[in-house]
Formats: C-alpha cells, sequence, structure tokens
C-alpha cells in the first residue's frame, strides 16, 4: 500500500489513544473519522457496524476501540471478551462487507505475559501466554484478524503497543495517576500519593510517537504481520513515580494502597521494534522526561479547570 492521501475510519476516536491519532492523521493530509459511542454502533452491534462502515467506506481502519483497563478486566473477564474479542471480529466482517483495503488492528504487549530477563527485549517471534483476561482477549482478536487476513483477503495488520502514555490519558493508568495526585498535591500545598507496586518495569513509549507508528504500519506494514511498537527500554513504576516528583515542587508523601495491586504483575516488559523500524523506518522521538512533564501539565490543567474560580 504505497503512501498517499486516504479516507481513515477511527473506532475507540474518543478515547485516549483516537484523538492523537486523528490529529496526526489530518496532519498528514489524510480523512479521519473518528467514532466513539456517541457517535458509532457499540463494539457488540454486528449489524450497526456494517450498516456504518458501508456508509462511510473508509480506506484504512484503525481498530483502537476496546476494554483497556487491564486490572478491571479480572473482575470483568466476560465483558472484556465480548467487547475485545467479539467486537474486533464485528469491525472485521463489517470491513469486508464494505470492502474496505486495509484494518490495523490495536492488540497489545500484555499478550506476552511474562517473560523472563534471557527473553528480553521481546520480539514478535515470542510466544504469547498473557496472565490476565485482557490479554488473553487480546491474543484471541489477533487471531480474529489473522483469520479475516487469510480467509477472506481483508489485510489486516497487528500492532502490540507496549505501555504509552501522553496527556488526555484516563487516571486508572499510573502515570497520570501519578500525575494527577502530584498535581492535587501542589495545589493543595502537600499530600499523598498513593501507589501500587513499584517493582514492575515497563516500556513506555509517548502516544505521539504511537499513532505516527499507526499510520506507517497502515501505509507500509504487511498484511499478516505483527509489529512491536515501544521504546526498546524499560523504567519501574518507582523511577516513573520519583521523576514525576522531581518535576514537582509540593511536600509529597508515599503510601501503599492495597486497591492498586493486580491479583497477577507482569515483572518487567521490554520489547523490540526492529521489525517495526525496518518496515517502517519508524523509531521513537519523544524522551521520556518530556512525555512526563506534559502529563503533569495536563493534569494540572485538569484540577485548575475543576476547581470553582472566585469572584
Amino acid at each position: 500500500m504505497t503512501e498517499r492521501q486516504t479516507k481513515a475510519l477511527i473506532t475507540g476516536g474518543g478515547g485516549f489513544v483516537g484523538p492523537h491519532l486523528a490529529q496526526h492523521l489530518a496532519d498528514c493530509g489524510d480523512e479521519p473519522v473518528a467514532l466513539d459511542l456517541n457517535s458509532g454502533p457499540d463494539l457488540r452491534d454486528a449489524s450497526g457496524w456494517a450498516e456504518t462502515m458501508t456508509r462511510h467506506r473508509p480506506d484504512v481502519v484503525y481498530h483502537l476501540a476496546g476494554m483497556s483497563d487491564v486490572g478491571g478486566s479480572w473482575q470483568k473477564p466476560v465483558l472484556t471478551f465480548e467487547i475485545n474479542t467479539v467486537g474486533t471480529v464485528a469491525v472485521l466482517d463489517a470491513a469486508v462487507r464494505a470492502g474496505v483495503g486495509r484494518v490495523v488492528v490495536i492488540s497489545s504487549a500484555e499478550v506476552y505475559g511474562t517473560v523472563s530477563a534471557d527473553q528480553l527485549p521481546v520480539s514478535e517471534l515470542q510466544p504469547a501466554a498473557p496472565r490476565s483476561p485482557y490479554g488473553a482477549s487480546k491474543q484471541a482478536a489477533e487471531a480474529a484478524a489473522l483469520h479475516y487476513w487469510r480467509g477472506h483477503g481483508l489485510e489486516t495488520i497487528i500492532a502490540r503497543p507496549f505501555n504509552h502514555l501522553g496527556p488526555g490519558q484516563s487516571t486508572k493508568f499510573a502515570g497520570p495517576a501519578f500525575a494527577s495526585q502530584v498535581a492535587d498535591a501542589e495545589r493543595n500545598g502537600g499530600g499523598v500519593v498513593r501507589h501500587g507496586t513499584l517493582e514492575p518495569r515497563r516500556d513506555l513509549t509517548d502516544v505521539r510517537d504511537v499513532v505516527r507508528a499507526y499510520r506507517l504500519l497502515s501505509t507500509h506494514g504487511q498484511p499478516g504481520h505483527t509489529y512491536n511498537v515501544c521504546s526498546g527500554e524499560s523504567v519501574s513504576m518507582g523511577e516513573l513515580l520519583e521523576s514525576l516528583l522531581a518535576l514537582s515542587l509540593g511536600d509529597i508523601k508515599l503510601e501503599v494502597d492495597p486497591e492498586r495491586i493486580r491479583p497477577v504483575e507482569v515483572p518487567i516488559l521490554a520489547g523490540s521494534f526492529d521489525k517495526l523500524a525496518s518496515a517502517t523506518g519508524w523509531t521513537p522521538n519523544i524522551p521520556l522526561k518530556q512525555t512526563l512533564s506534559d502529563v503533569l501539565d495536563d493534569a494540572r490543567r485538569r484540577i485548575d479547570a475543576s476547581v470553582p474560580q472566585s469572584g
């Protein structure tokens, strides 16, 4: 698929990544249509997706929509599979019926599960062994995507993003949760940041680098292939929190919150983006320090906007 202006449909367009992707596509001259539950069907509504896809007839679909809370998937495993797996099938089937050329299916590095130190950084050849309902639902969605390529000729490309963060992310995730608490403590002249386990190490990429990778995969990715989207390095949650604290002048204490500790935690995850770089020329550009500064500024703006103004 050559580099050209395309009409793109984004599922999950109202989430964290969707607005960043829509902006990037527009900046590249594409015509993005971003759908969410307010403007498009529920993922479990197969007939609704068939009608929607036929009406828009995009050149490429970026399938971002789904449940993304890994910890929450333990409480809602059935719903997680219904939305992430069955919902992906609904989108893929609708794409076939509408004659869509290509679908970039956004999976997750959670499909790898626990990986030993001698297997790091993880490449796409690493067998999937998910440790959460979320990861298992994404592995099943990947299988569906490959079936639609092999069985229907729909050009599906699987992106496996590792952890990514940036402005606009939900506080269900560690980085923005830390930043929100830090910003709140700053406003109050001091406070406490509550956290879960700080030992796990994650591969973190700025969301603005991630969406750049997604578009490159839509034009240069090989159908039926899977690509890691990651930085190639790992950072502990403790290091992430300390970096945010270093950007703040507040008097802040730390406290363990048992509610934030997951039943099963992957100790370390770091990936290799060699395959992505080889196919597209992509490398991450935005340093983690800049990302964290932007995330903290975003948290400060949100808190300022929620505080009633006097006078």
